[in-house]
């Protein structure tokens, strides 16, 4: 699914202010500190049954975050990719695989909707396969990167000796 995240944000403003919700604009819910449920987006994309499941609980208020794409990740991503010791081909894909994403500059890559009930944050978390895909792509790296670090430990590199 390659849904239109720009045009289905303004849908769901609506649904939800036609539900009789509350829209609050706010920050991603993911960091809370109250224990999170996530919808299964996967098998369960309609936004509409989240909503109604807010409704069926008695909520009044639905947080919305929408997370813009900044082509600056796929910058963080090359200059973290400079440090792997990857060879010239493996570099190559990922940088051609990297460039791709520069197209969806300032897109929309992801939507959450959150609720809370009884001491939990209810989210659904919507996101474009680009984006996955990207996230995985940075993880990839981040992983290269971390094997290359584990690999430079020099006698220096900690405090205690490993005598």
């Amino acid at each position: 699914m390659k849904p239109n995240l720009d045009t289905l944000k303004a849908e769901m403003e609506h649904h939800i202010e036609e539900s009789g919700l509350t829209v609050f604009y706010g920050y991603s819910r993911s960091m809370d500190s109250m224990p999170a449920v996530y919808w299964d987006v996967e098998r369960h994309q309609d936004y509409r049954m989240f909503v109604k499941t807010a409704q069926d609980i008695g909520s009044k208020l639905i947080v919305l975050h929408q997370r813009e794409f900044d082509s600056a990740q796929v910058d963080d991503g090359l200059e973290q990719l400079s440090e792997c010791g990857l060879t010239e081909e493996e570099q190559s894909d990922f940088e051609q695989r990297l460039g791709s994403m520069r197209v969806y500059d300032g897109f929309i890559c992801a939507i959450e909707l959150s609720f809370d009930h009884e001491g939990r944050v209810f989210v659904f978390d919507l996101r474009t396969e680009w984006y996955n895909e990207l996230t995985d792509i940075l993880d990839e790296i981040q992983l290269l990167t971390a094997d290359v670090d584990d690999d430079d430990e020099t006698p220096m590199s900690g405090y205690f000796s490993k005598n």
